[in-house]
């Protein structure tokens, strides 16, 4: 079985550093997990939530062509119903921002408009 981004795998911790753990896959391969992609919540010390011999699942995030695996731990887990709250909110932003953005064109053309008047226009006579 070949890694490839999406897949879910099985891992163990080889090491562990300041920025992330080393996790062994099949095959003799290591990947990192980078610590931001540890838990779900900010962590300030990776020690706290895994040590090394930690059996993990984890999800291959990307494969550089230089053979590195990027792995996320929090990203592997199961959560169908906050991924649809999220796109959900994600629907209802894209909509608040387009309406933000007619909002906003229509009034700097009216702005536009209005300044011009003051001023005299394109074609007024300057005195």
């Amino acid at each position: 079985m070949s890694i490839e981004v999406g897949s879910k795998l099985q891992g163990k911790v080889t090491g562990i550093t300041n920025f992330g753990a080393f996790v062994e896959l099949e095959e003799g391969k290591t990947g990192l997990v980078h610590i931001s992609e540890v838990a779900d919540n900010y962590v300030k010390d990776i020690n706290d939530h895994l040590t090394v011999g930690d059996e993990v699942t984890v999800k291959v995030i990307n494969v550089e062509k230089d053979g590195k695996i990027g792995l996320s731990i929090k990203k592997a887990k199961d959560r169908p119903k906050r991924q649809r709250d999220h796109r959900e909110r994600t629907e209802s932003f894209e909509a608040k921002m387009n309406r933000f953005l007619k909002d906003s064109d229509e009034r700097l053309a009216s702005l536009k408009k209005h300044t011009e008047s003051k001023r005299g226009g394109r074609g007024a006579k300057r005195g």
